[in-house]
């Protein structure tokens, strides 16, 4: 179907949420007491999914079945082949594993030796690259300067992502990107096996719902902080981007040099700041 519609409210994602992303499985438990029973396990489900421009496949991926569209809109966005909303005139599933992207008219995509084509798996995306600096290229660097976060506010995200997260309280096996404005209110949330097309997921939401760049907005990843994760922040123009869990070096060197804030470990009341940190209001909490 042709992907226009603007994206739901929080309550109604909620609501309507898909779920076809949790499969079923029967196990053999071993319990606290010793005990062994046969019992009923929910799994998050993993398949590939092919993203092709018109005929042509840019990229196999490995994710989570739900908001596909937003999956290849964000993925070719981060990858620089799109820059703007009106770059794309359809998006449309071939099959359930295939999305075609059609551009619009006269629109040529910016395919280089950079881009990734093959497989990608759920836990890797920037691993297909063969540039790093061809990333750097591709974006310009955050230039806001002036854009602070609370320090109460900044502890509160976690939680508010948590209660989003109703696939991972089911399976226990699946990540969550959310997108929240400098307030604290959160704006968009995704979840999905691998962390980069939950993120993909988030900001290609916003990227059809034309509110790029998301320059007063915070990324919170509900896993580690990689460079690939930095960089499709990057490409939306989100200047803070923030992880439960740690960050790599590549992804601390690339937020420095592109003027982005990095907070990782945020686990409340703690936290680490590894780049930028004008950007949060220090204080008590």
């Amino acid at each position: 179907m042709t992907y226009f519609h603007r994206g739901k409210s929080i309550s109604e994602e909620r609501q309507m949420k898909e779920q076809h992303g949790i499969g079923a499985g029967s196990i053999l438990r071993r319990r606290k007491d010793g005990v062994f029973e046969h019992a009923h396990d929910e799994l998050t489900i993993e398949e590939p999914l092919e993203i092709r421009l018109a005929d042509k496949t840019v990229a196999t991926t490995m994710r989570t079945p739900g908001h596909d569209e937003e999956l290849a809109a964000g993925f070719l966005l981060a990858e620089a082949i799109v820059r703007k909303r009106g770059d794309v005139a359809k998006i449309s599933h071939a099959s359930d594993n295939v999305v075609v992207v059609d551009l619009a008219a006269g629109v040529k995509p910016k395919l280089s030796s950079a881009q990734r084509f093959g497989t990608i798996s759920s836990s890797c995306g920037i691993c297909g690259k063969n540039s790093i600096e061809a990333i750097r290229q591709s974006f310009p660097a955050i230039k806001s300067r002036s854009l602070r976060i609370d320090l109460t506010t900044l502890l509160s995200l976690p939680e508010q992502l948590r209660e989003e997260q109703s696939d991972f309280a089911r399976t226990g096996g699946i990540h969550a990107a959310g997108i929240f404005e400098i307030d604290g209110r959160l704006k968009i949330v995704r979840e999905d096996i691998g962390r980069h097309n939950a993120v993909d997921k988030a900001i290609g939401r916003a990227f059809l719902d034309g509110l790029l760049p998301l320059d007063r907005h915070l990324l919170l990843v509900s896993g580690r902080a990689s460079l690939e994760i930095v960089q499709k922040a990057l490409a939306a123009g989100i200047p803070i981007v923030a992880a439960v869990s740690a960050p790599s070096t590549l992804a601390v060197n690339f937020a420095r040099k592109n003027n982005q804030t990095l907070i990782a470990f945020l686990r409340p009341p703690s936290f680490n700041i590894y780049a930028h940190i004008e950007r949060v209001i220090l204080g008590d909490a």
